[in-house]
């Protein structure tokens, strides 16, 4: 009797097995049809949109005069970075990335009109609706906040060019950029003597630093840096040519004195807000370097006309 049991027992726990390998439950509990439905992919479309879109972010922003009060209206202008990731009947996919800021977006693509209708996401102070147009490798439009109370500039305009970012390690600064850090001017008491009266009086000026000509000859992706190259460089040299070697890498910069540096090169495509994990070992180390230098380092300031 109690071999018959036994035997009865191995008979159904054999079914249950073989029931199991039939696929009639799924780990999930559901059955392999509902499995099946919900893998379904959406097929993408016009995959020759996809990829970087660079270019002119600007607009107009209010700005008072601490002098008099008076309010009037100076132009915001920065480098903005639309990615195009995927593109599907009823939706389109990718991120911006401009100043420091890299925020995903979502939207729909008008194939009559060939136009785009991106919004982010809506939960950060900077984000906005992109409107824009596409022509050949083009796109030209639009931006709207959707806080317009907390940005300087709620309404900017587009112009993008499609770009392959590219890294180069030997991207470097053109030979004719602008050396002065117009972003942090600082103010200084000078003194002034009358020659006819020989009277001495103090008066408040103000300059801003200024980068020299050793930004255009080191390189810190292509050559290991030692303390002679960086000694006698002033703060602003090595804080440019550190990150020099971010820009090659596409970073998007938060700072508007690096920005200015670098937004003046055809080279330079802000595609990330990190690329810690792209530099290569050589690049650390010069950048661990360079940052040693900085804390001790000083600027020269002088007096700029624009």
């Amino acid at each position: 009797m109690k071999i018959l049991n036994y035997t009865l027992i191995s008979l159904l726990t054999v079914s249950l097995i073989s029931c199991k390998k039939e696929g009639k439950t799924t780990e999930s509990g559901k059955d392999s049809l509902t499995t099946k439905k919900d893998s379904v992919v959406i097929p993408e479309v016009h995959k020759e949109y996809y990829g970087i879109y660079t270019g002119e972010f600007a607009g107009m922003e209010k700005v008072i005069d601490p002098t008099d009060g008076s309010e009037y209206d100076v132009s915001n202008y920065k480098r903005i970075s639309l990615k195009i990731n995927r593109i599907t009947k009823d939706s389109v996919y990718g991120q911006s990335i401009v100043n420091g800021n890299q925020r995903p977006f979502r939207g729909v693509f008008n194939e009559s009109t060939a136009s785009f209708v991106l919004d982010e996401p809506g939960n950060d102070k900077t984000d906005g609706r992109f409107e824009v147009k596409l022509k050949g490798d083009s796109l030209t439009g639009k931006w709207n906040a959707f806080d317009k109370t907390s940005v300087k500039a709620p309404s900017k305009t587009l112009k993008l060019t499609k770009k392959e970012f590219v890294y180069n390690p030997n991207f470097m600064l053109d030979k004719d950029s602008d050396l002065v850090d117009w972003s942090n001017s600082k103010e200084f008491t000078e003194k002034y003597t009358d020659e006819e009266t020989g009277k001495t009086e103090s008066y408040k000026t103000t300059k801003n630093r200024f980068a020299s000509e050793a930004i255009f000859k080191l390189n810190a992706s292509k050559q290991k840096l030692t303390e002679k190259d960086l000694k006698n460089l002033r703060k602003l040299d090595l804080e440019i040519i550190k990150n020099s070697v971010f820009a090659r890498h596409g970073y998007s910069f938060k700072k508007e004195t690096y920005r200015n540096f670098f937004e003046q090169t055809d080279w330079y495509i802000p595609v990330s807000s990190n690329v810690d994990n792209d530099l290569s070992p050589m690049e650390k180390e010069n950048v661990a370097l360079l940052n040693r230098f900085t804390k001790y380092a000083e600027d020269k300031y002088d007096s700029f006309g624009r």
